[in-house]
């Protein structure tokens, strides 16, 4: 992931799945399955992601509990809009982009563009 090391990444991948606040214990037992980890290098991960916005925290207990800011969809989006901001033809990259389409992507894609209300296709909030 953009702006993102491979451990911080990983750390994201997992609160997305889980969606849900977590404590730092919750994360380094799943990452530890994989390799070999401190208590305080996930610890200092998930303040670095606090840092940079992708995740909040709050108190539980003695404890921070962590989730993410935001959902992986809005970072997926976020990470085209910076492609397409590189772009010195942005409607050329958007139209390759669209030509690789799923017929059923391209389908919800259409459903989003003739929605009036910009409801098409977004997640509903919790």
């Amino acid at each position: 992931m953009k702006g993102l090391g491979e451990l911080e990444a990983a750390v994201m991948q997992r609160l997305w799945e889980w969606d849900r606040p977590v404590p730092v214990r919750t994360v380094l037992e799943d990452l530890q399955r994989e390799r070999a980890l401190a208590y305080t290098t996930v610890m200092t991960v998930l303040d670095n992601l606090h840092t940079k916005g992708f995740v909040q925290r709050h108190k539980d207990g003695r404890a921070y509990v962590y989730e993410p800011a935001f959902s992986r969809e809005q970072h997926a989006s976020e990470l085209l809009g910076e492609v397409l901001a590189q772009s010195n033809d942005r409607s050329a990259t958007l139209l390759h982009f669209v030509g690789q389409l799923s017929l059923d992507e391209a389908a919800t894609l259409r459903a989003a563009l003739n929605d009036p209300s910009g409801a098409a296709g977004t997640e509903s909030s919790p």
